[in-house]
């Protein structure tokens, strides 16, 4: 495993810490290209039969797939291991940040109030979290992105960092941020003309994606936000510490305290599948509100639409997540269609486009592009 990108923020591992994720990080890369791929031999081999034998037809869709594969020991297995897999990232990674956490908050406070910060942190202590972010602890991390552990504590946001490095078997880059470089990289080879002025960035977590924008557009102001304060606390300091200058604040991206036509450019990096059916279409709805005239939003997703999935067992497989990981919406977004929701919230329908955007780092474990879903106001 190679290292993580460090910055000033980052929690450090002791040789023993980081032989200890180095093995979690090789079992999840067994899990995910060697037990994996298994799965699709047991599919052919075994349980599509036997749904043909009881119904005279092949499976219609990923949850007739799903009544067959679930009594399959092979992928009773495979679920098994691949969630005690994520399990131990978290519990590995856990011990690191929690071990020097007093230090990381103190670390955090002098970059919030040191007098020569760029950018800026607002939170609201009387921000009701969704319930979809709080029922359950998303992707299973403890305590999910909102729980505060300590006065000004950032262990959430700390956590993730260094799990999610492990979690995208680094398929996200050294910094994390690829997702935000390819809708950058997307946004340049198709809207090349595009300058925005200001920039906001929806459910930014830790802000992994949101400083390329910086790079990209450096005439501009960009802000994120996102519900979890320790999140956001993590977000704020380590930005500080890579000289970026973004404006971070805690708000529920449904129903934001921005201005009507405040931004240029509106984005969001795997939000939408970690929200609701009823959130999704009002957070598109909102970035109706918020664009200028001719402004643009364009959202990343994992690319497990179903309308580009034709195969049943594509989409049974990839919709493990909403079943084992904590992410019961995982499988509901992936049947939406989102042109839908984009022409309910108010855009036009010649101006929407679902595409599949290649990545720019390379190497992610899922194998495939990221979903953009744009559109201009």
């Amino acid at each position: 495993m190679r290292s993580q990108f460090e910055h000033g923020i980052l929690p450090d591992a002791t040789h023993d810490e980081f032989s200890r994720e180095h093995f979690v990080h090789a079992l999840k890369a067994h899990v995910l290209g060697t037990l994996g791929p298994g799965n699709r031999k047991i599919y052919d081999a075994g349980a599509e039969p036997k749904f043909l034998r009881a119904n005279n037809r092949p499976p219609k869709d990923r949850h007739e797939v799903g009544s067959v594969m679930r009594e399959e020991p092979y992928w009773q297995m495979y679920s098994s291991v691949h969630r005690s897999a994520q399990e131990m990232m978290w519990e590995t990674c856990g011990q690191r940040t929690e071990r020097q956490l007093g230090g990381l908050i103190d670390k955090t406070n002098v970059l919030k109030t040191n007098q020569k910060k760029k950018g800026s942190l607002r939170l609201d202590p009387n921000l009701e979290v969704p319930r979809y972010n709080g029922a359950v602890d998303i992707h299973i991390q403890p305590g999910g992105y909102h729980s505060n552990l300590a006065e000004d504590d950032i262990f959430a946001g700390a956590l993730y960092d260094t799990a999610v490095y492990i979690y995208v078997q680094e398929g996200l880059g050294p910094k994390n941020d690829d997702m935000g470089r390819t809708v950058i990289a997307y946004l340049k080879d198709h809207y090349p003309e595009l300058a925005p002025e200001k920039i906001l960035d929806l459910g930014c977590a830790v802000g992994h994606s949101t400083l390329p924008y910086l790079e990209a557009y450096p005439e501009a102001v960009v802000h994120a936000l996102d519900v979890g304060a320790p999140m956001l606390r993590y977000a704020h300091a380590r930005a500080e510490s890579l000289d970026a200058a973004v404006h971070f604040s805690q708000q529920n991206a449904e129903h934001t305290d921005f201005p009507d036509a405040s931004f240029d450019l509106i984005v969001s990096h795997i939000l939408f599948h970690e929200t609701s059916a009823k959130a999704t279409p009002a957070i598109v709805k909102e970035c109706h509100r918020l664009l200028k005239p001719g402004g643009m939003m364009v959202h990343a997703e994992v690319p497990a639409f179903e309308k580009f999935l034709p195969d049943p067992y594509d989409q049974f497989h990839r919709d493990w997540a909403t079943h084992y990981n904590s992410e019961p919406f995982w499988g509901t977004l992936h049947e939406m269609d989102m042109t839908e929701v984009s022409v309910a919230a108010g855009f036009a329908k010649d101006n929407i486009f679902e595409v599949h955007a290649p990545e720019t780092v390379g190497g992610n474990h899922y194998d495939i592009n990221w979903y953009l879903l744009g559109a201009t106001k």
